[in-house]
């Protein structure tokens, strides 16, 4: 099966997934992390770095699980135009935006 080449859409939503997780993350250590949500350490950075802008649900399920996130907060954070993603970050703490 081929797969179709991302749009640039899909790209940068998946730079705000990892921006996103990058933040949520925080101090606590990739590779905690990425054992804590079942998945290796190589897909957590490629998430977060944005090399996988499209990862599977169950996969982004398990890691904002174990970063605390609702995954309401993630669809919500990844979908926004970059203005609104850039006052949210500037002007909201991650931890007082995603906790609800």
């Amino acid at each position: 099966m081929v797969r179709l080449p991302l749009t640039p859409a899909e790209v940068e939503r998946g730079q705000r997934l990892g921006a996103l997780l990058r933040r949520a993350r925080g101090d606590r250590s990739m590779l905690l992390t990425a054992l804590d949500a079942g998945v290796s350490p190589e897909t957590l950075r490629k998430i977060e770095s944005g090399r996988i802008a499209t990862p599977a649900f169950p996969t982004i399920a398990a890691i904002a699980d174990v970063l605390g996130l609702s995954l309401d907060a993630v669809w919500s954070e990844i979908n926004k135009s970059d203005d609104e993603a850039e006052f949210i970050r500037r002007d909201h703490p991650v931890a007082e935006r995603l906790a609800s």
